[in-house]
């Protein structure tokens, strides 16, 4: 069954770096290629470090795979994506006038797939 988290894109310091040496570099394909989830929310739902997820909204849908956060960095009820393709999937064109989309606490839901990482 679905359930509804808080999406929040934002850039790494891992992918900063990686910025470097290129958007198609194995070190930012790598960093921006998945989604985070909090332990206790990994564990509720029984979805293993690796395993794909479907994730959508209103704007579109993105199937990627999962990793725990690391200590208490992202709470329960939130996911964070780098920036990159999969956050833009999912952010509406939308600017308000600013320049910038919405692209912080937007309402998404998620489900397991019956995939994993390759």
């Amino acid at each position: 069954m679905p359930e509804q988290f808080i999406f929040i894109p934002g850039r790494t310091s891992r992918q900063g770096t990686a910025l470097n040496e290129g958007k198609y570099s194995d070190e930012y394909v790598d960093e921006t290629g998945f989604v985070q989830m909090a332990p206790e929310d990994m564990q509720r739902l029984a979805i293993q470090e690796g395993e794909v997820v479907r994730i959508w909204n209103h704007v579109g849908e993105i199937s990627t795979p999962i990793r725990a956060s690391k200590g208490d960095e992202l709470p329960p009820g939130m996911l964070f994506v780098s920036y990159g393709d999969l956050s833009c999937r999912l952010m509406a064109s939308d600017t308000h006038g600013s320049g910038m989309p919405d692209s912080k606490g937007f309402d998404v839901w998620l489900e397991r797939t019956a995939g994993t990482q390759a």
